[in-house]
């Protein structure tokens, strides 16, 4: 069973000055080169803000993530609404979305035991100290996220969503469903996106296309064309 605090906010910027200190924090996200989205975060994030309005306390920075893109691909954005600044990050998605392990988010889930990711708007919530160490809690505004505090979705930090990964097997580990980032990005996902604040999560860049089916005739010494339904996803 996992035991977990509360801990404030006091104590999550002391975590961050020891990296540096908050007026550093920008600098991690350099790391990562942004993909040319497939649509504009600044316009979805104003959208959202406006839909949940009733919802949200603090509009300064919003969360989305564009899970149409594979797990390699620094598909967080945390979007500044006051500088109009957009930076990226890699996060994890749930093992009940991508049961190949192959990298592609392929199914949302909100059921219990899916082990898969939620799809929808998010209110961040408490930090506390769990068995994953500094952690904050998200509330799922809509149907399709409705269970994320029953399933203890959160956003938290693990080795298996460490960037260093992504070189080696071009891909990240996978969660429960929960947020999952690199030890040294954490925290300034949880400066930025403290208690309050709105994410979103949804496919927004399509799954890539698969190539048009081939007939299976033979070829010269009885071996046969492969079908496009034969060749795994990227």
């Amino acid at each position: 069973m996992d035991t977990t605090f509360p801990i404030g906010r006091r104590q999550i910027l002391g975590g961050i000055g020891a990296l540096g200190g908050a007026a550093a924090l920008p600098a991690r996200a350099e790391l990562f080169m942004p993909l040319p989205p497939a649509f504009d975060p600044l316009a979805i994030a104003r959208e959202q803000l406006a839909r949940h309005s009733g919802s949200i306390a603090l509009t300064d920075r919003v969360g989305l993530v564009d899970f149409g893109l594979p797990s390699r691909a620094p598909r967080f954005a945390v979007v500044d609404m006051v500088q109009g600044k957009v930076d990226y990050f890699p996060v994890t998605h749930g093992r009940g979305s991508d049961p190949q392990h192959d990298g592609w988010l392929k199914n949302f889930s909100n059921r219990p035991g899916s082990l898969a990711t939620s799809r929808g708007a998010y209110r961040t919530a408490d930090y506390y100290w769990g068995q994953h160490g500094s952690s904050m809690r998200l509330r799922g505004l809509e149907p399709d996220n409705s269970n994320a505090e029953n399933r203890a979705i959160v956003v938290h930090g693990a080795w298996y969503a460490e960037p260093t990964l992504i070189s080696q097997q071009g891909k990240l580990g996978r969660s429960e469903g929960c947020f999952v980032f690199g030890a040294d990005l954490l925290p300034e996902i949880l400066y930025k996106l403290g208690p309050g604040r709105l994410i979103i999560a949804d496919r927004f860049s399509a799954l890539p296309a698969m190539p048009p089916k081939l007939p299976d005739m033979p070829l010269g010494g009885g071996n046969m064309i492969m079908t496009a339904s034969e060749n795994p996803l990227p």
